[in-house]
């Protein structure tokens, strides 16, 4: 069983230096207070603590006057000042190259603005942070990044500096360098990252690549070692510890004889831990060269397994939340709904039926209650990652269900694997919630493969621009003038409504939208309507439609013509008076006039001595003018005439 150690496991630079610094005080008889933990390794902390070197979280903790160490990480300014204010000696053991991003932001004026790259909770990031003499933005992706646009663009700054924290992600970085190139203008670029750190990961994920099993070793709260033990389990099956005991004393790990084991360690592994953890893995291959006793040739001559194996397998039972399975050896071997299919929507029965073969990974072995769990999704999702990487930038049209909103996107499901599709790229306005989308078919193109880390992030938005292209190039082959539509309302504005027609914009003018007149389109219509609207204009070279949607029927005038005629009488509602008369609706969009000498049978000065607005009275139509748009009325024509001797007295009086 060949085990191969990574050349660059364990203490970097900047972490040799801070440790070697605390054990040169401590040569010197002196008891010490850290900073924080000086390396990210309870084995080390704890010898530490026992030769006088205490770790306090912060000057209030110090109760003391001992001499503090700084570690690796560094501090913000303000710390110096405190740890100067309280009296206390230091000694500052920053990595040089922290160090180095400390002078850059410090030095930046007031008119320039500070990009950071890395995480805003580590103490790296915090101290750096500490360090910017203006305005600073921090960000962990490329999407984050992108999602500051605004407040760049608000914050006005003149020039922007850019870094990265010394572990951050050489890829990312990359990307992240394009998108601050477009938001801001020629921003001054620092490489900040660690080149050990870049060179540990690479070697890692070559080693990762050609063993079968990889063992990283490190604190469990180091951020570095983390990072290693996501590149390495993305090619093999990878154990994370932290000592060599911890190692020795795990049960049912997959070692056999012939396998390749890697070993990596993170920065603050020490050399002593890396060469127990070999000690352990030689006694663990000198137990497998081992005679194996009767008892042991026994139960070797039964089939067997082992987590990781790909077996075939026969379905013998399907139960609500997962189906029982024969793969020929001695165990109870299940596989529960979750690792059957990624698709809340699917049922087992919706999956397999008994008696069908289907090949699985082994997930976890248990000799001692003699039952193995079985996956189907993690077998199909390695097909399904080949397919979605062949996919990348083709522009072929994934389809797969949403099953979660998460921070900044949803996850897709498609043949097994978990797409990230951004809200940027989900097709979903900024103003809507993303849950609208969980559960549902989508469809999407691969935009980016990270084969590695087996991610990927799609784009629905892409799909939905392709259609409407799509569906605009047909639109402008067909259309005609007369031509009638079902659009909807997607906006409205104060002379008009735009009505989308399938893939193409028309606007329907104000005056398009009522017989009557209308003070805005609010008044007839509002967004998410349903409207029946023709095509009035088109402008083929500007891709202008201009729409109409009143219909001839509706026209009062036309009301007019069919259902009222000459000498016909109506009831008609004052709407406004002058000094010649009173203008009268005989129907909404028609009004006429009735004269001052038609609204009575006796002499008056004005209107208002007879009529108010708002007074309903019985009018005869005695005139239409359809060119002209013009109505005549009279209310006198329906009175009585006066008596003769009446008369002949008023035109005496005259």
């Amino acid at each position: 069983m060949p085990v191969t150690v990574a050349k660059t496991a364990g203490f970097c630079f900047g972490v040799s230096r801070a440790v070697d610094t605390v054990y040169q005080q401590l040569a010197e008889g002196k008891k010490l207070y850290t900073l924080g933990e000086i390396i990210h390794n309870p084995q080390v902390t704890a010898e530490l603590k026992s030769k006088g070197a205490d770790v306090a979280e912060s000057i209030a903790d110090m109760t003391e006057q001992r001499p503090v160490i700084i570690r690796s990480h560094g501090v913000p300014r303000s710390v110096y000042e405190e740890l100067s204010a309280a009296g206390l000696p230091y000694v500052d053991a920053t990595c040089p190259y922290v160090k180095k991003i400390q002078t850059i932001v410090s030095e930046v004026g007031a008119d320039t603005g500070v990009l950071i790259a890395g995480n805003p909770t580590h103490p790296e990031v915090i101290g750096i942070m500490g360090h910017c003499s203006g305005d600073y933005l921090v960000f962990q992706n490329d999407e984050e990044l992108q999602n500051l646009e605004e407040t760049i663009v608000k914050m006005s700054k003149k020039d922007w500096v850019l870094v990265a924290q010394t572990t951050f992600n050489a890829k990312l970085w990359k990307k992240c360098v394009e998108i601050a190139k477009k938001l801001c203008t020629n921003p001054k670029i620092f490489d900040t990252i660690c080149k050990a750190t870049l060179t540990r990961q690479t070697e890692a994920a070559q080693l990762a690549a050609e063993s079968d099993i990889m063992i990283v070793i490190g604190g469990k709260h180091s951020s570095n070692t983390k990072k290693l033990a996501e590149i390495c389990s993305a090619a093999c099956t990878t154990v994370w510890v932290e000592t060599a005991e911890e190692l020795a004393e795990m049960k049912g790990l997959p070692f056999r004889s012939g396998m390749r084991v890697g070993v990596t360690a993170g920065a603050s592994t020490p050399v002593g831990i890396i060469k127990e953890v070999q000690k352990t893995m030689c006694e663990i291959e000198k137990n497998l060269n081992e005679e194996m006793t009767f008892e042991e040739m026994l139960n070797a001559s039964f089939k067997s397994t082992y987590t990781g194996e790909k077996v075939k397998g026969i379905v013998t039972g399907i139960a609500p939340n997962e189906i029982s399975v024969d793969i020929g050896t001695k165990h109870t071997c299940y596989a529960p709904l979750s690792e059957l299919t990624s698709n809340p929507n699917l049922k087992p029965e919706d999956i397999v039926k008994v008696g069908d073969e289907l090949e699985f990974i082994v997930m976890r072995v248990n000799d001692v209650e003699g039952t193995v769990m079985l996956s189907k999704k993690r077998l199909d999702a390695q097909a399904g990652f080949e397919k979605v990487m062949k996919s990348a930038g083709t522009n072929e049209v994934l389809s797969g269900v949403v099953t979660d909103v998460v921070k900044g996107g949803v996850l897709a499901i498609t043949d097994g694997v978990k797409v990230f599709i951004p809200a940027s790229l989900s097709g979903v306005a900024k103003n809507e919630a993303l849950e609208q989308l969980l559960k549902q078919e989508v469809r999407f193109v691969i935009r980016e493969v990270n084969e590695k880390r087996h991610r990927a992030v799609g784009s629905i938005k892409d799909v939905l621009k392709e259609e409407r292209k799509a569906q605009e190039e047909q639109f402008w082959s067909s259309v005609e003038a007369g031509q009638v539509f079902n659009g909807t309302v997607k906006s409205l504005t104060s002379y008009g409504a735009f009505v989308d027609l399938g893939g193409v914009d028309g606007m329907v003018h104000i005056s398009e939208l009522s017989w009557q007149r209308i003070k805005h389109p609010s008044d007839v219509v509002k967004v998410g309507d349903v409207l029946e609207v023709f095509v009035k204009d088109i402008d083929t070279e500007n891709k202008k439609i201009s729409l109409g949607y009143k219909k001839t029927e509706d026209n009062p005038w036309e009301i007019l013509k069919r259902d009222y005629a000459v000498e016909s009488v109506c009831k008609a509602k004052i709407v406004s008076m002058t000094t010649f008369g009173a203008f009268a609706q005989v129907l909404p969009g028609v009004d006429g006039l009735i004269h001052i000498s038609q609204i009575s049978n006796e002499r008056i000065a004005k209107p208002q001595d007879v009529l108010t607005v708002g007074q309903e009275v019985d009018v005869m139509i005695t005139d239409i003018d359809f060119d002209k748009k013009r109505v005549s009325l009279s209310m006198k024509a329906l009175l009585e005439e006066a008596p003769v001797e009446e008369a002949a007295e008023e035109a005496d009086a005259e």
